[in-house]
């Protein structure tokens, strides 16, 4: 217990603040606290839920089999619920103190309110799993969809429910931080702390969708209404069910601006079109769940074409900028320092040995080209058919969410490590080589999931793939190789998952005290705020422009592509 207190334990003068050595914040003591406690709650949702994956992972590789059918589904509500939903929001949660009170150098009001939301969240959480695993028939384990009428657990509806009430509860904190600092005042909040808060908002949108969804639902199961409706259920079911999936986003992008700037170098190119591009995600993002309703029949052709075609391509152009703007500003910031010349010195030339750093750009990299283009290819009403309920689609969320937001944060969750726990990993090595390791094996995992789907139409839901599904005459045989490859890329990513949480604790138990003022040499050569001197118009950014020409042509070559592969579904039945 006193190993776990110390953790807890920093420097700070008789009005608890600190100035943190790296960037240059004053933190103070119950911000930082917070953010320790609800990022350590989210490291271990990631190690429970990590045992699942290497179980659901050995099981669609047919050539290990790991579960029987039966055991499959709990196995995957496990590891979707751990890692979609707790390792995600426990950290996102801690992401918005971090750009609320931290970046404003507040304390953190409402503090009880905060450790009562972690509370009521950590509750919730393990009342979750415990309704998965206790499942018995006739219930079902619920995935994340949790469909009605499929029988769940009535407690897996009041636990989903207890924990988002929870959530509400541990972001009251930041929305009163911005209500303090913004009173009075036009002042504008700094752009971390503003896509911060958007990302707060379109989290209250969806944590009150689920909480009327899962309150629909748990209604019927206990009898106080005699049936529900499917389509309303679902309807209401994927404000959070793909709205969670967009707080991810945001909490994404919020996070590379913070670490390319305190760990690279870069500078933001323009404020107001960053923001602008924040504001665009607002209105627009959370139309992204329409591709999961596009097979319903209880909707209309006007509103398919609405939310896949004018407004879906609001929250694209939306990403487009990010994907321009970050890179712009890495270039920028090195340029402006003497960092590397020609086209892409600044980028060879950047700190790829700082896990922090290499982490946040595979990020940014992985999914902007396998998890942001895939997104709006299969976000459209006619390619939709072709990724629906496929293993494909299961490979645009890994690359989404795996690829971007969890890269994201375990560079997050290394670079709060030596700021805030004030420790040295206990292996630069191994923490150097997590981001490397974990990139590469996880984006073939993702594309043979691709392959699977789009090229040979493998479903989604079965734990049994190629062999055969019972009661139907396909077979899947022709994708036995993507399979083979899958299985052993999935064991490295799954290992280099666990390297992840074997360095992160190591170092927070064995790791060496960082000294007062050292900055553990995660600081941006010439420190964080040397300029060089020259405005941003000044300085050149034609690599990042090449980068934007490759990332467009690319575009263009998927987009084709699938189009190609619809007209060939004209054959079915010639």
């Amino acid at each position: 217990m006193s190993a776990i207190a110390s953790l807890f334990r920093n420097d700070y003068d008789s009005d608890g603040f600190r100035t943190c050595s790296v960037t240059g914040l004053d933190v103070h003591r119950s911000v930082e606290n917070h953010v320790k406690l609800f990022g350590l709650t989210a490291v271990i949702a990631l190690a429970f839920g990590g045992i699942f994956a290497f179980t659901v992972a050995m099981t669609r590789w047919e050539f290990i089999g790991f579960l029987d059918p039966g055991s499959y589904y709990t196995h995957l509500s496990l590891h979707a619920w751990n890692l979609l939903i707790f390792w995600m929001v426990f950290m996102e949660i801690a992401i918005l103190y971090v750009g609320g009170p931290m970046v404003l150098g507040r304390t953190l009001p409402l503090r009880r309110l905060a450790t009562a939301g972690w509370v009521i969240m950590a509750l919730g959480a393990v009342g979750v799993n415990a309704s998965i695993l206790l499942t018995e028939a006739p219930n079902e384990a619920p995935l994340l969809t949790a469909y009605v009428p499929l029988p769940v657990s009535p407690w897996f509806y009041g636990t989903a429910i207890v924990f988002l009430l929870g959530t509400t509860i541990a972001a009251l904190p930041f929305f009163a931080t911005i209500w303090l600092e913004t009173r009075g005042t036009r002042r504008t909040l700094p752009l971390v702390a503003f896509g911060a808060f958007i990302t707060g908002i379109i989290a209250v949108e969806a944590i009150l969708g689920g909480i009327a969804a899962f309150a629909y639902a748990f209604a019927w199961r206990i009898d106080l209404i005699a049936s529900v409706d499917p389509g309303i259920y679902r309807q209401l079911y994927w404000i959070i069910g793909h709205g969670s999936q967009q707080i991810n986003l945001l909490a994404m992008i919020t996070v590379w601006y913070f670490l390319t700037h305190v760990v690279g170098g870069a500078v933001v190119v323009s404020e107001k079109i960053s923001r602008t591009a924040f504001v665009f995600y607002l209105f627009f993002i959370n139309l992204g769940a329409a591709h999961h309703l596009l097979v319903d029949p209880g909707v209309s052709a006007g509103w398919r074409i609405w939310n896949t075609s004018y407004a879906f391509y609001g929250a694209a152009f939306a990403s487009m900028i990010h994907a321009f703007a970050i890179p712009a500003g890495i270039e920028a910031g090195r340029r402006r320092r003497g960092q590397g010349g020609g086209l892409f010195g600044w980028l060879t030339s950047a700190p790829w040995g700082n896990p922090v750093f290499a982490a946040t750009v595979f990020s940014i990299i992985l999914f902007g080209f396998l998890g942001g283009i895939t997104g709006v290819v299969m976000g459209q009403m006619q390619v939709n058919m072709t990724w629906h309920n496929t293993f494909a689609a299961v490979g645009h969320f890994h690359a989404t969410v795996v690829l971007g937001t969890t890269l994201a944060f375990m560079g997050l969750v290394f670079f709060v490590i030596k700021t805030m726990f004030r420790r040295d990993f206990v292996s630069e090595t191994l923490a150097a080589a997590v981001p490397y390791a974990y990139a590469g094996a996880m984006s073939i995992v993702t594309l043979m999931m691709m392959y699977a789907g789009i090229l040979y139409g493998v479903p989604r839901r079965t734990a049994e793939v190629v062999r055969n599904i019972p009661g139907s005459e396909f077979s899947f045989a022709a994708a036995i190789p993507i399979f083979m490859i899958f299985g052993l890329f999935a064991v490295v990513a799954i290992a280099s998952g666990a390297l992840f949480i074997l360095v992160s604790v190591g170092s927070l138990l064995f790791g060496d005290r960082l000294p007062g003022g050292d900055d553990g040499g995660l600081l941006p050569e010439g420190g964080l705020h040397a300029d060089g001197g020259q405005p941003i118009h000044a300085v050149e950014l034609r690599g990042t422009f090449t980068l934007c020409l490759v990332f467009l042509a690319v575009f263009i070559a998927i987009y084709v592509l699938n189009w190609y592969l619809v007209t060939q579904l004209w054959a079915i039945g010639a």
